[in-house]
């Protein structure tokens, strides 16, 4: 076996290392985190749904507090200068 060729499999060994950990693993934890995080989310509102009318009707109320505020519409509006 030569020395070029060693060197070239050397080459294309760490690339390949260099790929697999620096490009593969990390998707594939991602993968894993993302789907976790999805069955949580799915399991959260499973749990949310079955508790019934109380969480709806505080959700309802809290809502209800966010849009009513004492401020009118003329309060709510930002004047800005046009940039030339």
């Amino acid at each position: 076996m030569s020395l070029a060729r060693i060197f070239f499999l050397a080459i294309v060994f760490y690339l390949l290392y260099r790929c697999i950990f620096h490009l593969v693993v990390p998707v594939v934890r991602a993968t894993r985190q993302v789907h976790e995080q999805f069955k949580n989310m799915q399991g959260g509102m499973g749990r949310e749904n079955g508790t019934g009318q109380q969480s709806t009707q505080a959700g309802n109320r809290q809502s209800e507090m966010k849009h009513s505020s004492p401020k009118g519409p003329a309060e709510d509006y930002i004047e800005f200068e046009e940039v030339k």
